[in-house]
């Protein structure tokens, strides 16, 4: 390791990716597109080490990575045979037979900087009228319509629905030409500097031997390097997120209808259904206290929609987070370094937020514990922001037809869930956290359609006369259903705009 060059000189400058994939790959680009000219990039993977390959739904916040990478939009969709997600499609959560949409775009109008438009909605809604909180939203409703434009007037906020393994490919032919280097082999041994625990080189099974000055631990759950090697510890949030298996399968489809993953609650857990240009992805995700892998196998296959494509395969995780997200010369992204359970499509998002911390704060000058405790905190931060919203789903259900969901119910959840909680029964209070994912839409989005009615709201909302209420919201609903009704259906828009690059 070159750490001790004089004051001023470039001291990382070979780094390490462990492990492909699409954390793998996602590092190495993005390094070699930000950072390239001043590092020399090697990525190590195995073609006889599968990946998970159920990461195929996404948060509007990967388009925003995609922007700062200079990936073109419409290239990246053909190749991954993308489709749009508006939002997710809740059933079942509440009680059976409920439905709702957490959307990706905001409702309404922000009438005052000191109330939220769900406030005047209340109001409204207190007195007898207002309709749906979706019906002024032009992402549920155009999910809901089956359509999807990029404007003008007005363009969506919206995420991706992806084939993580062709994404992963196409990530990898943009990296090699960059100048990232792919090593083929499985990693055989860690070898550590026996003064200072920092990790020196990865042998491979092959025998070669690599040096790098920084590691990154792409290697999923197993966590070869921070893990294993370092002994970084794994702090497990089982205790309030029970749900710890999945079974998947990809199924045949009639083509993309729906513009939003949808998220089905059942005794044990809940399933989704992925819709992509060429084929549909199903998962079972269950608590294996509550339900057996051979009952869930059984089950995905019978509720799915299409023919599946192969045999489910099951998955086991745990949800949670190392204790550092960076210990000495290793950083873990992606799984390697938490994860948490599927429900809202967090685990890229996770990733690509760690990539961006790991170039904004790049260890040139060597490994400084005050940069490494900044980044851990981040780090910290946001996967505790992103599991109170998960508890969230499962807290706030009127569900007792099942041991798992009685748990859910009546479990002590973390006392940043149950602050959350009291001030939006008290009235209608949400907030949004700096850096945090979910927006105070998507709180009162799952509150509200999860029937948990607040007290009161913010009484600003009364200074507004009825009669302008009323003319505002008949409005705002006018004119989200002219800009829907001016939308091509969604598989209209995909064959226009990104038509498959591999036929199906």
């Amino acid at each position: 390791m070159n750490v001790k060059a004089p004051s001023g000189e470039r001291v990382v400058k070979r780094v390490v990716v462990a492990g492909g994939g699409t954390a793998g790959w996602v590092t190495a680009t993005a390094l070699a597109r930000h950072l390239g000219p001043l590092l020399d990039i090697t990525l190590i993977e195995s073609e006889e080490i599968g990946t998970i390959g159920v990461g195929e739904s996404t948060t509007p916040t990967f388009r925003g990575f995609h922007n700062l990478m200079k990936i073109k939009e419409e290239h990246f969709m053909s190749a991954a045979q993308a489709t749009v997600k508006l939002g997710i499609e809740f059933r079942n959560w509440a009680r059976v037979g409920d439905r709702y949409i957490h959307p990706f775009g905001t409702y309404g109008r922000r009438w005052s900087w000191m109330a939220d438009f769900h406030h005047f909605w209340l109001h409204a809604h207190a007195q007898g009228f207002g309709g749906e909180l979706g019906e002024y939203c032009l992402e549920t409703r155009a999910g809901e319509a089956n359509r999807m434009s990029l404007g003008p007037p007005l363009a969506p906020s919206y995420a991706y629905h992806i084939d993580a393994a062709r994404y992963a490919r196409f990530l990898r032919e943009l990296a090699e030409p960059a100048g990232v280097k792919r090593i083929e082999g499985k990693i055989r041994n860690v070898e550590l500097d026996p003064e200072s625990g920092f990790i020196e080189a990865l042998v491979l099974e092959s025998g070669i031997r690599v040096e790098a000055d920084l590691f990154v631990d792409c290697t999923g759950f197993r966590s070869l390097l921070l893990g294993d090697a370092l002994g970084v510890e794994f702090e497990d949030w089982g205790h309030w997120i029970r749900t710890n298996s999945a079974v998947a399968v990809q199924s045949t489809s009639d083509g993309p209808e729906q513009p939003y993953t949808s998220a089905i609650a059942h005794e044990a857990g809940w399933r989704w259904r992925i819709p992509l240009q060429h084929r549909d992805g199903n998962g079972f995700v269950f608590a294996s206290d509550f339900m057996s892998a051979d009952e869930a196998h059984a089950r995905l296959l019978a509720e799915i929609s299409g023919e599946p494509l192969f045999e489910p395969w099951l998955i086991r995780f745990k949800t949670g987070t190392r204790a550092k997200a960076w210990h000495k010369n290793c950083v873990a992204l992606g799984l390697a370094g938490g994860f948490i359970e599927p429900l809202e499509s967090t685990s890229i998002h996770l990733m690509m937020a760690g990539v961006t911390r790991l170039i904004e704060d790049f260890p040139f000058q060597g490994f400084n514990p005050s940069l490494l405790a900044y980044f851990n905190g981040k780090s910290r931060q946001e996967f505790e922001n992103i599991r109170d919203f998960i508890i969230l789903h499962y807290h706030v259900t009127e569900r007792d037809d099942s041991g798992f969901w009685d748990h859910c119910r009546t479990m002590d959840p973390p006392d940043s869930v149950r602050e959350r909680l009291a001030l939006w029964e008290e009235n209608a209070r949400a907030y949004q956290l700096p850096h945090e994912l979910f927006r105070v839409d998507s709180w009162a989005a799952v509150l509200l359609g999860q029937r948990r009615q607040p007290r009161g709201y913010h009484r600003l909302a009364e200074m507004m006369p009825e009669q302008q209420l009323r003319n505002e919201l008949a409005r705002m609903k006018r004119e989200i259903d002219d800009l829907v009704n001016d939308m091509p259906s969604h598989p209209d828009f995909l064959s226009r705009y990104c038509p498959a690059a591999i036929p199906a």
